[in-house]
């Protein structure tokens, strides 16, 4: 992965060149992004770069053999650790990242940007929760311990750090703050806010941007050859998320899905309507999975912005598409004035309480009780 090969972000690819070309590399980085802006494959463009033996132009050259290796996720000293968990594609009991390796891989070689729900589809965890658990701790300390088999840097790359509790980035932080020479650790986090506050002040942060409507777009035709009409509609629903567009294609139905019961929730919101409201929270409780649930979580959180960006006279940034500027508008008029940012905090705190396994219909029906009372 070349940093010519990721879209947008030019701010930071200079950041990251500067770093390594100083020789002054940070031993702990966070990169913290909306879900599917190129974090990861920022990441991976890093450590080419730094591994490097023929870089020219602010870029590694992506033909020596560490660009090679690292391009092909097959470096021996770049390790990779993400959530986890019991699956029917692994006799583990209790598998750790690198029972999953060739699944990992394969999903990043054809889709750096993938979701936290395709990972959990690959690894076959549907409606489970990921976690990172003590055993990657042991795993990462032992790798570590070993001498390096190449000569540039080492790199551990976490990927939802988020997902790590409290045991495991305990055994992890002193190799985190002090690791071995020219080893370096990089989080990837959608949530930086729920990363473990031990690990969080360790590291040096950096904010992935999302990509610009018509940059997304534009990218949206190269890749998938889609007329530039339906890309620029695509851009505009995913929010500036590469990874939700390419999704979002193919989960079309899905997001319908989605739709009905946040127009069912908002509507009896705003009609008062306390039993439709009810009825749209056992529509959430009845998705078929976990991550199916939370990622509703999700598309109300975007919802939710889309009206707060109408009730602040910024419609062309609400990215709604189709009938959803009339929908939004409405509901923009109709919603008090603190609404959405109430709103947002009790759908955090949904997607939370199921992340800890917490009764879905409990849940949703304190969250739709909770929003007509703010409504």
């Amino acid at each position: 992965m070349r940093f010519a090969d990721i879209p947008g972000n030019e701010g930071l690819k200079k950041a990251l060149v500067s770093m390594a070309d100083s020789g002054r590399v940070s031993h702990a980085m966070l990169l913290y992004e909306n879900e599917g802006c190129g974090a990861l494959s920022l990441a991976l463009a890093f450590i080419q770069y730094l591994n490097c033996t023929h870089r020219h132009d602010g870029d590694s050259c992506g033909e020596c053999q560490s660009c090679r290796q690292i391009s092909g996720l097959v470096h021996p000293d770049t390790h990779f650790i993400y959530p986890v968990n019991s699956s029917r594609k692994t006799d583990v009991q209790k598998p750790t990242s690198e029972a999953f390796l060739d699944l990992w891989r394969g999903l990043v070689l054809k889709n750096p940007y993938f979701l936290e729900s395709e990972l959990y589809s690959t690894l076959g965890i549907e409606g489970k929760s990921g976690v990172i658990a003590i055993a990657e701790a042991r795993f990462i300390l032992e790798k570590l311990s070993l001498a390096a088999i190449g000569n540039g840097y080492r790199a551990v790359v976490m990927w939802l750090p988020e997902k790590m509790n409290a045991e495991t980035a305990n055994k992890l932080l002193k190799s985190v703050e002090e690791p071995p020479e020219k080893t370096i650790f990089v989080f990837v986090t959608h949530n930086p806010d729920r990363v473990l506050q031990t690990i969080f002040s360790r590291c040096q942060s950096y904010r992935v941007l999302p990509l610009p409507k018509d940059t997304l777009a534009d990218v949206l035709v190269s890749k998938t050859g889609l007329d530039h009409a339906s890309a620029e509609e695509l851009a505009s629903a995913s929010g500036g998320s590469l990874g939700a567009a390419l999704n979002a294609m193919g989960e079309r139905e899905e997001y319908n899905e989605f739709m009905d019961i946040f127009r069912m929730l908002a509507e009896g919101l705003a009609a008062r309507d306390l039993q439709s409201v009810l009825d749209a929270a056992d529509m959430m409780s009845a998705l078929d999975s976990r991550e199916k649930q939370k990622a509703f979580c999700i598309f109300a959180g975007s919802c939710l912005r889309k009206i707060f960006m109408f009730q602040q006279k910024m419609p062309e940034i609400a990215f709604a598409v189709h009938d959803e500027p009339e929908f939004y508008s409405r509901l923009a008029e109709k919603a008090g004035k603190t609404f959405c940012r109430k709103a947002m905090d009790l759908v955090d705190r949904a997607a939370l309480l199921l992340d800890r396994n917490v009764n879905a219909k409990i849940v949703f029906c304190d969250l739709a009780g909770q929003m007509f009372l703010i409504f």
